[in-house]
């Protein structure tokens, strides 16, 4: 299994390494593609439009739709169907229909008090296993050793100047 396991890694790795070798040959990276676009008109506007394209892309993505937006876009999807399609009882109901929201969009303005709650839970039930008070041991104790140990490399007066500072 751990053989399996490394194989797959070291696979991963070597895709990784492979797709790069092969981007910075063949990508928008490489030299003679730069070199070739800073000749090409055509070829600068087909880029400018692809970077329309991807902010377009971007922009849809980051702003919130409204619900009627299956709704609208069904009802020009049905526009351009013939007309015995277009008037059908199952083309009406198309019109119509709205997208339910999921479990996660109806909560998802209560998120940040969600969250909140269950940090302020979370502490609490550390607080009472006693988990805080046992790193505070370790700590402590870890220091202690840490200045036992300079004590005796350093001398006790510079082991006191460093940890009681």
């Amino acid at each position: 299994m751990n053989t399996f396991k490394a194989n797959n890694q070291r696979c991963g790795r070597i895709a990784e390494w492979f797709y790069k070798a092969v981007n910075s040959r063949l990508g928008l990276e490489a030299a003679w593609v730069q070199k070739h676009i800073s000749q090409c008109p055509r070829c600068q506007r087909r880029l400018a439009s692809l970077g329309r394209l991807n902010l377009a892309f971007s922009l849809i993505k980051s702003q919130p739709h409204n619900i009627d937006l299956l709704m609208r876009a069904n009802s020009r999807a049905i526009s351009v169907l013939k007309h015995s399609l277009r008037y059908s009882i199952k083309a009406e109901k198309l019109k119509k229909i709205k997208p339910e929201p999921t479990m996660l969009d109806k909560f998802s303005k209560y998120q940040s008090t969600l969250v909140n709650t269950a940090a302020c839970i979370a502490i609490l039930l550390l607080m009472k296993t006693g988990f805080v008070n046992s790193a505070r041991k370790v700590e402590d104790q870890s220091r202690s050793i840490l200045k036992n140990y300079y004590a005796r490399q350093v001398g006790q007066d510079m082991a006191d100047e460093i940890f009681d500072a």
